[in-house]
């Protein structure tokens, strides 16, 4: 599956760079973390407690917690936290 982006022509932000399990990823600064996620082919963020399945963005809009990560050590849904320089993202870390 390859990446898609918007046409070059309509205006986008500034790209950062953030560090999600040691790997620097880089994504538009204010995209939600899910999509910048997605886009870098990072669709499992954690598995089920109860078997194991894995689990990634699914609503986009905040309802079913699917999508929660660790970001600089606060859990949060990774549809609702937008991407900022120099964030630390953990996957499947909730402890």
């Amino acid at each position: 599956m390859t990446a898609v982006r918007v046409d070059r022509s309509v205006p986008r932000p500034v790209r950062v760079a953030f560090d999600v399990d040691g790997q620097a990823v880089t994504a538009p600064e204010g995209e939600p973390l899910a999509t910048a996620l997605a886009i870098a082919g990072l669709l499992v963020l954690r598995h089920s407690p109860r078997n194991g399945a894995p689990r990634g963005a699914f609503c986009h809009m905040g309802v079913c917690q699917e999508c929660v990560v660790t970001v600089d050590g606060r859990t949060v849904q990774a549809c609702l936290t937008p991407v900022r320089a120099g964030m630390a993202v953990r996957l499947g870390d909730l402890s």
